[in-house]
């Protein structure tokens, strides 16, 4: 008997507020070489849990909780809405946020709990994944920066697990449980 496995990972969603901003900010990307993430699709991961057996799903929820627990709430600015992670190279176009003691430590504790070999040194770089680039195209030349003419901030104030089901053209994301951090 074959074992049913989950696609998962851990994010924050967006307020409704910041999601209509970043979809604006993304028009300025709107070229062939480009495809924009479903706007449904938006989140900010935290930790990437990949394929999971089912039977593990209960353990992760209870870790998500225990998690969750100790992190207060905490609020991060967008910083600029740019070709990323290197603007040489890029691979997506992502919002970018300005680094965040809170957000780093929890995608830390995440990624030690969670994963089954967590990496000895991992940059925790708070972003919104916005497009990605078409492989079959080249990256566009002279891709600009959106940076906001307002201070635009995302409160972060739950976690949740999240299923990715692989479906074309673009995957498919349900929440499966929120976690209130610092126990709301």
């Amino acid at each position: 008997m074959m074992q049913e496995t989950l696609r998962l990972f851990v994010a924050a969603a967006l307020p409704q507020d910041l999601k209509e901003y970043l979809v604006q900010a993304r028009q300025a990307y709107d070229e062939p070489g480009i495809r924009a993430v479903p706007t449904e699709n938006l989140h900010l991961t935290l930790f990437f849990l990949g394929n999971v057996a089912g039977s593990a799903l209960a353990d992760i929820r209870q870790t998500l909780t225990q998690v969750a627990q100790r992190y207060e709430p905490f609020v991060l600015t967008l910083e600029q809405v740019e070709p990323g992670p290197k603007r040489t190279v890029p691979r997506l176009i992502w919002a970018r946020f300005e680094p965040h003691p809170g957000f780093t430590q929890l995608s830390r504790e995440l990624t030690q709990l969670l994963s089954a070999t967590p990496p000895k040194q991992e940059k925790f770089i708070p972003h919104i994944t916005l497009c990605r680039f078409r492989k079959d195209l080249p990256v566009p030349a002279h891709l600009p920066l959106v940076t906001p003419d307002q201070k635009m901030v995302f409160p972060v104030n739950t976690l949740a697990l999240w299923q990715s089901q692989l479906a074309s053209p673009h995957p498919v994301y349900t929440i499966m449980e929120t976690f209130g951090l610092g126990g709301t």
